[in-house]
């Protein structure tokens, strides 16, 4: 009779259900988006994007590439072949696929590209009499400030821009929360430097009036070479401390690097380029530490 009862209870108990998740998506704090910059080519925007990008990720920081350059050339730089782009940034930027469907691993643990095509180069021509046209860029990495189950909390962007002041360099200041300048040790690099100021000028009046100039990193120094010395004594008199300690040396390693298809710290560790971005990016971290207690260098 008990036996029968207690079936009977057991057939009659209505089991207790998970319960539902409170949201499938988090809002999270919007990663930091730094635009490399510089109209002048040659100067080391995208070896300075990739293997920065590099160094943040292997010192802990989740972080992502845009290659807004239409040569696509930090794309390849990370290993990421034409057939294996199935979206790109044109892609994000006239509003046919979304930020995050373009995303694509690179080898390295906790760096992720947004990788570019030469449809690109036919942007301007296509969206450049949209009303919104300069705001494509911020209004794709918007849903970046919440994450779904499974999806990444990046805490750094880095746009790496063409060189030159098109609507694509204009999209990622408009998005940026601060340009990092790389600056090559040549002689003309404050010519170059006073140009991008204006334009930086220029943005924050009319469509990003937060934006600024989170620092320059000198590129491309040789030792051997008194010029390069006079050019690093100039910068850091017309710019002062926005300045970056860290000063990229001329090295073949960093060079050769990209033919692999690889960062330069995945190339070569221990070379002096290596050495540099490593410092390079411990110092970013830093003045980003500095910017967020409200005492940083940055105007």
């Amino acid at each position: 009779m008990s036996d029968t009862t207690s079936s009977d209870q057991a057939s009659t108990v209505i089991p207790f259900t998970a319960p539902e998740p409170l949201s499938q998506i988090q809002s999270v704090k919007h990663p930091r988006v730094l635009a490399v910059a510089n109209q002048k080519g040659g100067v080391g925007k995208t070896t300075t994007a990739i293997n920065l990008g590099t160094a943040l990720a292997a010192i802990g920081e989740e972080v992502l590439i845009i290659d807004l350059d239409p040569q696509g050339n930090a794309s390849t730089g990370l290993g990421i072949d034409r057939a294996s782009r199935l979206h790109s940034t044109y892609d994000v930027l006239v509003g046919e696929t979304s930020l995050r469907d373009a995303i694509v691993a690179t080898a390295v643990p906790r760096l992720h590209l947004a990788p570019s095509t030469l449809d690109l180069s036919g942007l301007e021509l296509e969206i450049g009499q949209a009303r919104d046209r300069a705001f494509r860029l911020r209004a794709a990495l918007a849903p970046l400030g919440t994450v779904a189950a499974g999806q990444i909390k990046f805490t750094y962007v880095l746009v790496d821009c063409p060189p030159s002041l098109n609507l694509l360099t204009i999209n990622a200041m408009a998005a940026a929360n601060a340009i990092l300048v790389p600056l090559q040790c040549e002689f003309f690099a404050l010519e170059g430097l006073s140009q991008l100021l204006k334009t930086v000028e220029s943005v924050k009046k009319q469509l990003n009036p937060d934006l600024t100039i989170h620092g320059i990193v000198l590129t491309m120094y040789d030792a051997r070479n008194n010029l390069s010395g006079q050019v690093v004594a100039d910068v850091r008199e017309f710019m002062g401390p926005k300045v970056y300690d860290t000063i990229i040396p001329r090295n073949v390693r960093v060079s050769e690097a990209p033919s692999y298809g690889k960062p330069v710290l995945v190339y070569d560790l221990k070379c002096s380029g290596s050495e540099a971005y490593l410092r390079l990016a411990t110092e970013i971290i830093q003045r980003e530490k500095e910017l967020a207690s409200g005492g940083g260098k940055v105007a």
